[in-house]
């Protein structure tokens, strides 16, 4: 690789890796497309799917492990809330993976599609009052937190995709989760359900390693600022940022299935 390349790698890494920890999300839909095609249009040669996916999938445990690391003395990770989502998500994951054979690739995406508009829709809902709640007095309904992160894991494990970006505004506007706690939470039950897509990566040598390993230590830089920047930042504001991105993830789900 050369040193233009390297330097190239590392800054979608750590731009990427930087608005993980900053907004509680994976960042992979963020990454996946920048690595798609930056590179090519710099004039290095272009990363096939696979490979954005491997490296992106390795990158996401990495940049969730910093922020939840950066997190750990807080005291703003629900843990409660991470075992019951975190467990949903991986199993749908699972189940969803294996059996996206026995539906076809349009209808798994529209449902999929569906999902990120309505996740881009909550975000727009006046939340009152949520971020003055203490965190030791918080508490959420936990069928309603183990079926919609089930659901999402099984549309998430089907398209082959990460469902951060849907779970946030399930924990802000369903289960009225404060918006720092969402956050850091978020990142937590990223790292879980990240393990499993990462492995299978590797397992399966879909990673290019080399690129990986530089997006890895954009990753582990770049995330706990993202979590520093986060506690400074008002509440709203990080609302406003967390629902831009949605959107366009939801946009960008929808410009893939036409």
């Amino acid at each position: 690789m050369s040193f233009t390349f390297i330097i190239t790698i590392f800054l979608i890494g750590f731009v990427g890796s930087f608005l993980s920890g900053m907004m509680g999300i994976g960042g992979a839909i963020v990454k996946y497309p920048m690595l798609l095609f930056i590179p090519a249009l710099l004039g290095f040669e272009a990363f096939s799917s696979h490979d954005v996916s491997g490296i992106t999938a390795v990158e996401v445990f990495f940049a969730s492990l910093s922020g939840v690391f950066a997190y750990r003395k807080s005291n703003l990770i629900l843990k409660p809330l991470v075992l019951y989502m975190g467990i949903s998500v991986l199993i749908g994951s699972v189940i969803g993976g294996a059996g996206s054979s026995l539906l076809s690739e349009a209808t798994v995406n529209i449902v999929y599609g569906v999902l990120a508009v309505l996740a881009a829709v909550m975000m727009f809902i006046p939340q009152k009052g949520l971020d003055n709640i203490p965190v030791e007095e918080i508490a959420f309904n936990k069928w309603i937190a183990t079926g919609t992160a089930l659901l999402v894991g099984l549309a998430a494990g089907i398209v082959g995709a990460g469902g951060a970006f849907i779970l946030v505004p399930i924990m802000l506007v369903v289960l009225k989760i404060p918006t720092r706690v969402t956050i850091a939470t978020s990142l937590a039950i990223t790292l879980l359900s990240s393990i499993g897509s990462a492995s299978g990566k590797l397992f399966t040598g879909q990673v290019p390693y080399e690129p990986a390993l530089v997006m890895i230590i954009a990753s582990v830089l770049a995330a706990p600022l993202g979590v520093k920047v986060s506690r400074k930042v008002n509440t709203k504001v990080l609302q406003g940022i967390l629902a831009v991105l949605i959107m366009g993830s939801a946009v960008k789900i929808w410009w893939d299935i036409f």
